[in-house]
């Protein structure tokens, strides 16, 4: 299986001169028909149950180098915060784009196994729906809170049982801010209730912008850089109000030290 970035690196920072020049002046142009070649390509290899762990890394590295070569420049921090860890985990981020679902596949898959928590919408996009379905991820409808706990501390304990880690965004609007007021606790719950450590993930995804048509597909913009930083694993103790609380300040200066 490929790995990105290299086995025990810990840190990943897109080189120069990897964009192409004339890609960069036009990076819609350039990107979608890259991206959709291997969405296409991937969700072929789903419906025929044939997409398993290296192919779905694979077509993540594609996307990663898909926006490098429009002018998109990656740093990924703090890699071995989870590779160095023994047994699954819980990651918690915020949510700023569709940018982090495609490309965290690539960092996290090659040292485990790992799904998503999603919005059941994501279960019926054309293609994608097939890669998706794929992973067996954990679908919540968002219109009954109580109800979407309850499936994502059940479907997510059984997941982690079986050694799957998975990757929750509590604060389900995209923003380029965090509101503590909206990014729950689900991950932290669910990390106590499997007994397995959670790890704090800070994401600024914004070179991916929201859609006037579709907000999943909007305009990039290689101007904005895409920074993904892993905290240290977390023990649940007691109520698991100091570790949500720890998750939500490294994930606020992080994206404040990127805002400036």
């Amino acid at each position: 299986m490929h790995e990105f970035p290299a086995r025990y690196q810990n840190a990943y920072h897109t080189p120069d001169n990897t964009s192409n020049p004339i890609a960069r002046l036009f990076p819609n142009l350039f990107f979608y028909p890259s991206m959709l070649a291997t969405v296409g390509q991937a969700s072929r290899l789903a419906k025929q149950d044939k997409l398993g762990p290296v192919e779905w890394v694979n077509s993540s590295l594609a996307i990663i180098r898909a926006f490098e070569r429009v002018g998109v420049r990656f740093h990924f921090e703090n890699l071995h915060a989870f590779t160095e860890q023994q047994g699954p985990c819980v990651f918690v981020g915020n949510h700023m784009s569709t940018l982090e679902t495609f490309v965290l596949p690539a960092l996290i898959q090659p040292y485990r196994n790992v799904t998503f928590v999603v919005k059941q919408g994501l279960l019926e996009y054309p293609f994608f729906r097939w890669i998706m379905r794929s992973r067996n991820p954990i679908a919540v409808g968002r219109s009954n809170p109580r109800e979407d706990l309850k499936t994502v501390l059940e479907e997510g304990a059984e997941r982690l049982a079986r050694g799957i880690s998975v990757v929750v965004f509590p604060q389900a609007t995209r923003s380029e801010t965090l509101d503590p007021a909206i990014f729950n606790s689900i991950g932290v719950k669910l990390a106590k209730r499997a007994q397995v450590p959670v790890v704090p993930l800070a994401l600024k995804t914004n070179a991916w912008g929201m859609g006037s048509v579709i907000k999943d597909f909007g305009p990039v913009r290689p101007s904005l850089p895409v920074h993904i930083r892993f905290g240290t694993p977390l023990l649940v103790e007691g109520n698991g109000k100091a570790e949500h609380q720890h998750i939500c300040d490294f994930i606020s200066a992080a994206l404040d030290e990127w805002r400036n």
